[in-house]
């Protein structure tokens, strides 16, 4: 990504000024989506710094900036349900399959339920892609209860003793009070069965600061344990993930950088890092 070079190059006095001059830089990183709390506390810390120490001192200024909370699964023995949320078009669905992938080559016994009932091709596609990993997928009639479909599920991964029940549930984003009533109501509904373990937070990185904005709603509506960050690659204004742990203390626990299944990984804050710096 490269987002931090030219900062660095700044510090060092290594930059041709005419073409970078501070508001020039400043303007580049808000538009890689940190946000302008986050870019104008770099502003002033990078001012102050001089010499070849630039890169490491901006560097331990953005570790500061990540969620101290656990970026793993949760885990131990039991059924672990995992609630995924997120709005239409961010990647959810897929973001499902490919955790449910990375849990069955770890051996883990993995059961789906496909509570996006509002859309029939996210049933559709989640059962298919239950097909190819070899994990069973519970759905119900088009436009059922999401609640109902997501009970059934719990029941389901009970019965068998699985491991973990990855549900994928609708993204409807009409409004806050809906959203949480409906978010509310799965909860409410699935732990009649057995606890919920995570809620996990689908982003799509190329969204920017409605990124952060998603987040923070759907954080009001159910507790948000940790982040799936889609489209985190090269091309992607990819700020948006460190905005997203420095403002509201959410854990990014995996992240996708492409269509296949293998592109998907858990979250290496260094790695990152290193992107933004080099």
């Amino acid at each position: 990504m490269g987002l931090f070079n030219r900062l660095v190059a700044k510090v060092r006095g290594t930059s041709t000024a005419s073409a970078l001059d501070w508001s020039e830089i400043e303007a580049e990183l808000l538009a890689s989506d940190l946000g302008p709390s986050l870019v104008s506390e770099l502003i002033i810390a990078a001012k102050k710094m001089r010499g070849d120490d630039a890169e490491e001192a901006i560097r331990e200024i953005l570790r500061t900036k990540f969620s101290q909370k656990s970026r793993a699964l949760t885990q131990g023995s039991g059924l672990h349900i995992v609630l995924v949320v997120g709005v239409n078009g961010t990647g959810k669905t897929t973001s499902v399959a490919k955790l449910a992938t990375y849990l069955h080559a770890d051996k883990r016994s993995v059961v789906l339920g496909a509570a996006d009932t509002f859309r029939a091709a996210a049933v559709a596609q989640l059962t298919t892609w239950g097909e190819r990993i070899g994990v069973e997928t519970i759905s119900g009639k088009e436009g059922a209860e999401p609640a109902s479909v997501a009970f059934d599920s719990a029941k389901r991964a009970l019965d068998v003793n699985a491991e973990y029940l990855l549900i994928d549930t609708a993204g409807r984003l009409h409004n806050k009070s809906a959203l949480m009533d409906e978010l509310g109501k799965v909860k409410r509904v699935v732990e009649k069965v057995a606890p919920v373990s995570e809620v996990l937070l689908v982003i799509d990185a190329t969204t920017g600061q409605n990124g952060l904005a998603q987040a923070k709603i759907f954080s009001e509506a159910v507790e948000v344990s940790g982040l799936i960050v889609t489209k985190l690659d090269g091309s992607a204004r990819g700020g948006v993930a460190l905005a997203i742990e420095s403002a509201l203390d959410i854990p990014i626990k995996f992240i996708g950088t492409g269509e296949a299944a293998a592109d998907f990984a858990p979250f290496d804050p260094e790695k990152y890092l290193e992107g933004l710096l080099t």
